[in-house]
């Protein structure tokens, strides 16, 4: 729902590309919910820098402490545990426990390969592991990655049907244990997933002309957080705002660096 003009202009005045206030969310079913215009960071390499004035903060859940995740909260923040959970990475410590049949080809990153989806009994327990790992740690979320599998080359002949079956397992595994989870990316699945999950989390949307497709979120009140890597912010922050994104660029190693809207 949008605010009138004059309050809109005063809330982008104090938390810069952020239409909400720091404690804009809910609890829904027990978990956390963030609204539209949620303001957020993005760090997932580099030393972790708390400083950034925003009220969410996602961030890797191997390589930080329960700890750090304590002391986030303590300043007031929601924090958001990044888990790849459509691709296998040769760096995490659970490495070993997928077996090959699983690992199809690379997805782009040094280290990474698609996973078959298509085998649940397999990476099931693999992944209700790493989501048991977010919640000792006390994350409030899971932020899973590599949501969109079906439509690349993996190596395995995986059709939309898997990627909703996969995907809802997801969330379940998440809500299960208390936690919010957020839909990455898959634009295409948006209007059959959106009640499956509670924000989005958004790559290059506008580079690519289809930021309105995240609309079923925000119609229903939740957040998608939205992050531009070639574009600069003249290019996007307007039709965000318009939309209701939480939009930001980022550099692609996802640094401290940022620069909201």
């Amino acid at each position: 729902m949008r605010r009138p003009v004059l309050l809109s202009v005063l809330l982008l005045l104090l938390a810069g590309c952020s239409t909400a206030s720091p404690d804009d969310g809910r609890e829904s079913a027990g978990h956390w919910q963030p609204r539209p215009g949620t303001a957020w960071q993005w760090q997932l390499s580099g030393k972790l820098d708390t400083s950034v004035d925003v009220p969410v903060y996602d961030i890797d859940g191997f390589d930080h402490t329960g700890a750090t995740v304590a002391g986030l909260h303590d300043d007031g923040r929601k924090v958001i545990c990044y888990l790849s959970t459509g691709a296998w990475e040769d760096f995490r410590p659970d490495a070993g426990k997928f077996p090959e049949s699983v690992l199809g080809e690379g997805n782009g990153w040094e280290g990474e390969r698609w996973l078959d989806i298509r085998e649940t009994d397999v990476l099931e327990p693999l992944m209700a592991e790493r989501i048991d790992m977010c919640r000792d740690k006390g994350f409030d979320a899971v932020e899973p990655d590599n949501m969109d599998g079906y439509k690349n080359d993996t190596g395995f002949p995986l059709t939309a049907d898997d990627q909703l079956r996969y995907n809802r397992l997801i969330a379940r595994l998440a809500h299960d244990r208390g936690m919010a989870v957020g839909l990455k990316n898959d634009l295409d699945q948006i209007p059959e997933l959106v009640d499956d999950f509670d924000f989005a989390v958004n790559e290059q949307c506008a580079q690519y002309g289809e930021c309105a497709d995240n609309k079923p979120f925000v119609d229903a009140d939740k957040a998608v957080f939205h992050a531009e890597y070639e574009l600069p912010t003249d290019r996007f922050c307007a039709e965000s705002r318009e939309l209701g994104l939480s939009s930001m660029r980022k550099e692609y190693e996802l640094g401290v660096w940022r620069e909201a809207c």
